[in-house]
């Protein structure tokens, strides 16, 4: 008896959250992507199950999707959502072949991340806080950003049990829930120290978890209120540039492979998977060589005379 796509997704996803450990951000996003194409079949091709699609199907459901006015970057994410659903229905034989292995994944156009010069880095972090409610905790969170290269998720949820100050180590959880260990600046841990002495313990409520940034009612700090800070911080430091984030973690990366750090390196600090989404940064890199070359060698920039270059 053929298997429904109901039943399929469902134990695909049931493999996705038990035996990859993915977040349920990623199995939300891929639940969706193949409940879609469940319907188009249905509704189009009068296909109830996984094992009546081939190939051209496939192909189909795409064109209708990208006719919607899918950007590449979430066409790929649907591409892979199908691929991989139908490699895990082969490999437990519940179809017999798998329509979805040619699929070509659409071609991406990469644009360079923004990023804050060190200049620019070290007036936002040097801005006075004094008037905000809890200055010392908002100093304590944009050193971390920049000291780490944090995502914005890592930060809210970091906890004291994965803090060690004496070391200058952070123990977070990234992507796909996948532990790994951050060094943490001196700078940083100044500032987180200052704000955990005497900052945090006033916000202690019955309910407090070991979150370590926490809001004024004593619970885990958003990552709205986060950006808002940020934001707020970055509007009294009077940044010309929209400062957001992850713009920190970019500029964090961006700085290290400036002074000397290794790509390798910089891909275990970051918590990318894949190499290629860390060598990114050598082309915003490379861009800031070149514009310095341009600004200031003599024969940097090129001049026309007389119809000559």
């Amino acid at each position: 008896m053929d298997i429904d796509f109901a039943e399929a997704i469902d134990q695909f996803l049931l493999y996705l959250a038990t035996e990859r450990g993915l977040s349920d951000n990623y199995q939300l996003s891929t639940r969706r992507s193949l409940e879609e194409l469940a319907n188009w079949a249905n509704t189009t091709k009068q296909i109830h199950s996984p094992i009546r699609i081939v190939t051209a199907d496939l192909t189909e459901f795409l064109g209708y999707e990208k006719a919607k006015g899918l950007a590449p970057a979430s066409m790929k994410l649907v591409v892979v959502a199908i691929k991989v659903f139908f490699r895990f229905l082969r490999i437990r034989s519940l179809v017999g072949n798998d329509p979805a292995e040619l699929l070509p994944l659409p071609r991406l156009v990469r644009y360079l991340p923004e990023t804050m010069n060190q200049v620019e880095v070290k007036r936002l972090l040097e801005t006075d806080l004094s008037d905000r409610p809890f200055p010392l905790r908002d100093r304590a969170i944009m050193e971390l950003f920049y000291s780490s290269g944090l995502r914005i998720s890592e930060l809210t949820g970091a906890r004291l049990e994965n803090l060690n100050l004496k070391e200058r180590i952070l123990r977070v959880i990234g992507k796909g829930s996948k532990t790994r260990i951050v060094p943490v600046g001196c700078a940083a841990c100044e500032a987180i120290d200052q704000y955990l002495v005497r900052e945090r313990v006033t916000l202690v409520g019955k309910k407090t978890g070991n979150e370590i940034f926490l809001s004024r009612h004593g619970k885990k700090l958003t990552t709205q209120r986060i950006w808002q800070i940020v934001k707020e911080i970055a509007a009294s430091a009077g940044a010309e540039i929209n400062v957001y984030p992850h713009l920190l973690r970019h500029s964090f990366a961006t700085h290290l492979l400036a002074n000397g750090a290794d790509l390798r390196i910089i891909q275990e600090l970051l918590g990318h998977a894949d190499i290629s989404t860390t060598q990114i940064y050598t082309h915003v890199d490379q861009s800031r060589l070149l514009a310095i070359h341009k600004k200031y060698h003599p024969r940097g920039r090129s001049t026309q005379k007389d119809g000559r270059l």
